[in-house]
């Protein structure tokens, strides 16, 4: 990927600045890269690929000649930039919600459904960090025996909340270690206290009980799926782990599949590492998944709450992916190597 002129909306953040890291080791070596941020920000400096580089303030004129923007900054910033950049013919790979529904713009996980990266018009969205760990658990067994529904229970790292939502985790931690108690001026980014506990709410709530996030892995792997009939019952819930996210899943099939034929379809499976050995204690966990890029699956098993006409249509599993990186940043940067893989 040699001679590409990149930018990076939100370049200070936490995406911003993993998107760099993931540039440099996959093997881009940009002509050219510009990093935008806001006021706060300005003039900053980050060093990537070997030099230091300032960090300018996001402005649609430095936009022009790039071949391709990252987005990593808030739904309002994305709005307001990312449209001009995609009229200045600039592709642009967004990973905020902002564009994730829209009809004419493509959601990709190149795992799951790299094809759809030719249906661009500018701009091209990144899934919710859950949906891309998930489905890039389940699409080979999706590819099958065809998931009919899906019931989720994600277990969501409080880096999934940014930078500030770590140094509330720690904040609270130390003083509950020293001794002192928590008020309400320590809870900026949770509505409660996140150390030693979990939160079952990630988003606000709808008419019927779903949070916003929770509705993003239905509404987004429809999509991606390209099935408006899957089904999907998913609870989120905030847990006091650093990095990588954990989720459960149980499955329900149109064909029969059995716990040994995932177990072979995963072992083959792109982006994914079997971790499926519980008579060994191996099992996926955030510690072994964090800072890497792989959605490692295991737990492999019946469910056994399956009406009996069901029984051998449904499977059970856990997994665990890194959300900042395969999330998020590595996905990211992996659709833009499909866009320009014959750039070299």
């Amino acid at each position: 990927m040699k001679g590409l002129k990149i930018g990076i909306l939100g370049a200070t953040g936490a995406v911003g600045r993993q998107m760099l890291e993931v540039l440099e080791e996959r093997g881009f070596e940009p002509e050219e890269l510009r990093l935008f941020a806001g006021k706060r920000s300005e003039g900053s400096r980050i060093k990537a690929f070997g030099k230091e580089i300032v960090v300018e303030l996001a402005d649609e004129k430095r936009f022009e000649g790039l071949d391709l923007m990252l987005g990593a900054a808030e739904n309002d910033i994305a709005k307001r930039y990312l449209p001009k950049a995609a009229e200045m013919g600039v592709q642009v790979v967004d990973n905020s919600s902002a564009y994730r529904l829209c009809p004419d713009v493509p959601l990709v996980i190149p795992e799951v459904n790299p094809e759809d990266v030719k249906l661009t018009k500018g701009i091209i969205a990144n899934p919710n960090c859950s949906t891309i760990i998930a489905l890039t658990a389940v699409n080979a067994l999706h590819r099958y025996a065809h998931i009919k529904r899906m019931v989720v229970s994600t277990y969501q790292a409080v880096s999934g909340a940014g930078k500030d939502g770590i140094d509330e985790l720690f904040s609270e931690v130390k003083k509950l270690y020293e001794g002192q108690t928590l008020d309400g001026e320590d809870f900026k980014v949770f509505p409660y206290q996140i150390a030693y506990n979990l939160i079952p709410q990630i988003g606000g709530f709808d008419e019927v009980g779903y949070s916003s996030e929770e509705m993003k892995m239905q509404n987004e792997g429809r999509k991606m799926f390209h099935d408006d009939a899957l089904r999907v019952n998913c609870t989120c819930v905030r847990v006091p782990v650093v990095r990588s996210h954990s989720e459960s899943i149980t499955l329900e099939f149109e064909r029969e599949i059995s716990p040994e034929k995932a177990r072979e379809l995963l072992s083959e499976a792109p982006g994914v590492k079997l971790w499926d050995d519980p008579k060994e204690k191996i099992y996926p966990m955030p510690l072994l998944t964090s800072d890497q890029d792989l959605v490692y699956v295991g737990r492999i098993r019946r469910d056994i709450s399956a009406p009996e006409e069901l029984y051998d249509k449904s499977l059970s599993l856990f997994c665990c992916g890194d959300q900042v990186r395969k999330g998020a940043a590595t996905n990211a940067v992996q659709i833009a190597e499909l866009l320009f893989k014959d750039r070299k």
